[in-house]
């Protein structure tokens, strides 16, 4: 596209060491990241607040970015855009048999077994099929991405039923050990019951770190109303049964739902 190219260009003149830009000219990738990641999220943000606009402007930041590290490998020898283009246009179609190809797969999980059966055998030195998760990922996805990959082998619960009585047994294992006072078995069984919740967010395709997320919108939204009702006060002194009892209103109240 015309308008690709024309970023690149840009880009590259940003990046000119006599004529560019002082600051884009001197980033390397590592200074880069945390914007990267900033504008990432602020992606994110955009699309959960169905913010078309906002997403538009996001969106252009990413691949601003992408832009950039791709051109900064380019003034080093080791890659250029249109490598990472081919890239990706050869990975997708590598990955997509049952469209490029011969395989079959009838549905969405016929198709996440095929490409991980495919990326494990392009990975040949990745020892497990949970290799290749990024360390640095929330827990709550990368929980999701390790059962998701585990899945993708077989190893999975086939309904909801099983899931439910592993969380069950999960919450019981917590409450023994919250009787025994040890707060690493508390620890450890209170993970536990995190990483089952997480599954049964999976096998019912809700995002479970969208679903937190939400909730702890909601939990803002209502003790800030809570905090509302002492303008005049001091929140600090109020006893937990007012506190609560400003609370119950707060649920009441449709558009801080």
């Amino acid at each position: 596209m015309e308008k690709f190219s024309k970023l690149v260009e840009v880009v590259a003149a940003l990046r000119d060491p006599e004529t560019g830009c002082p600051w884009d000219s001197q980033q390397t990738p590592q200074s880069l990241v945390a914007n990267f990641i900033e504008e990432l999220y602020e992606a994110v943000e955009a699309i959960e607040d169905k913010d078309d606009k906002a997403l538009k402007e996001e969106l252009g930041d990413l691949l601003l970015h992408i832009v950039f590290q791709a051109q900064i490998a380019s003034e080093a020898g080791a890659f250029d855009m249109g490598d990472v283009l081919k890239g990706i246009v050869d990975k997708l179609i590598r990955r997509h048999p049952h469209i490029f190809g011969d395989a079959e797969a009838k549905d969405a999980n016929g198709v996440k077994m095929n490409w991980e059966r495919i990326k494990k055998e392009e990975k040949k030195d990745r020892d497990s099929i949970l290799d290749g998760i990024p360390r640095t990922l929330p827990a709550l996805i990368k929980a999701w991405r390790i059962q998701e990959k585990a899945s993708s082998v077989g190893f999975d619960w086939p309904d909801l039923v099983p899931v439910i009585a592993k969380m069950d047994e999960e919450r019981y294992e917590l409450s023994k050990a919250l009787e025994s006072g040890n707060l690493d078995a508390i620890s450890e069984e209170l993970g536990d019951l995190l990483f089952s919740v997480v599954n049964l967010a999976r096998k019912l395709n809700i995002d479970a770190e969208a679903a937190l997320k939400h909730t702890i919108d909601k939990f803002y939204r209502r003790f800030r109303y809570v905090e509302a009702q002492y303008q005049d006060g001091d929140i600090h002194e109020a006893r937990l049964e007012e506190l609560d009892r400003h609370w119950e209103a707060a649920k009441k109240q449709r558009q801080i739902q």
